[in-house]
């Protein structure tokens, strides 16, 4: 895993659920069918309410239409994050659209497991409401190792929680990968 990462904002509210991070219509693909696979990508967020993504001018898609990836790479939210039901795919849709990180000031429990046992995004959490801080599009970097993230549009630094115990799985790629590398499993 890298240590800093970098990309565009993509800054929703609060209670982003997992219908909206992606649509019980779209849960028909498989996974584990690449092919397949690219289609969570492609309607990632494609719920998500006009005037959710932190625009002036009102919503801005994540996925571009008939596209799979997003120009958007750390997503930022506010409270309750991932809220709704337990589906794993919501973590796998932001990632195969190419989301590396979500930043929340707090996640639904089950969100944040499923982010981390897959191995999917880094869920950190921020100390302060930055969903009224950092705009869409802005430019940000984020350093693992200090916890913090530096809007480098806005020349801003804004301190998160330590991921703490959760990091050497992440590390590792997911639940299976740390189990596996710390001869848990066979």
């Amino acid at each position: 895993m890298q240590n800093i990462i970098s990309g565009k904002a993509y800054v929703l509210g609060d209670n982003v659920d997992t219908d909206q991070i992606i649509p019980a219509q779209y849960l028909s693909y498989n996974p584990s069918i690449p092919e397949e696979r690219k289609y969570f990508g492609m309607y990632a967020m494609s719920s998500v309410p006009d005037g959710q993504a932190g625009l002036p001018d009102g919503h801005k898609r994540f996925v571009r239409p008939n596209e799979y990836k997003s120009d958007y790479q750390i997503v930022i939210g506010g409270k309750n994050f991932g809220s709704g039901s337990s589906r794993e795919h919501a973590p796998l849709a932001l990632a195969e659209a190419g989301c590396k990180c979500v930043v929340a000031e707090f996640y639904a429990r089950i969100f944040f497991r499923n982010s981390v046992n897959g191995g999917y995004l880094v869920p950190l959490e921020s100390k302060e409401r930055l969903v009224d801080k950092i705009r869409t599009g802005d430019e940000l970097e984020i350093h693992l190792d200090q916890s913090v993230i530096i809007n480098k549009t806005l020349n801003q630094r804004h301190e998160l929680r330590p991921l703490g115990d959760v990091l050497p799985i992440i590390e590792a790629g997911g639940i299976f990968p740390y189990a596996k590398n710390a001869g848990m499993l066979k």
